[in-house]
């Protein structure tokens, strides 16, 4: 059996044909969180500001999102909030080369 093709990873995150990967999601194991993109319902990105996430470099400060471990977040600008189906808190992440990602994911979106 052949491994889906990779559209992105940045080590922390991983887009493929069937699913979003989180590296480093759950608290305190640090394993990841595989979302099938037939349960993404839709995201919304905006700019990493000062008090939007920057400094929050693993979990949750409002209860609504969770954000996996990422020491690089603080010098990141894209925040990434998915809306997925079933989800109780929505995984918030910040790729490295968010135009490229948002363009991949966009694409699986709709082709699905």
């Amino acid at each position: 059996m052949t491994a889906p093709r990779q559209y992105y990873d940045d080590g922390l995150i991983q887009l493929d044909q069937e699913a979003l990967t989180l590296r480093r999601y759950h608290f305190p194991s640090g394993t990841s969180k595989v979302i099938p993109l037939r349960l993404i319902r839709g995201y919304k990105a905006e700019p990493l500001g000062m008090f939007t996430q920057r400094f929050r470099i693993w979990g949750s400060s409002d209860l609504r999102r969770w954000l996996p471990l990422d020491i690089w977040r603080p010098i990141k600008s894209t925040l990434v909030t998915l809306d997925v189906e079933g989800a109780r808190l929505k995984p918030t992440f910040t790729p490295q080369r968010p135009s490229d990602f948002l363009a991949k994911l966009d694409e699986l979106l709709t082709d699905r």
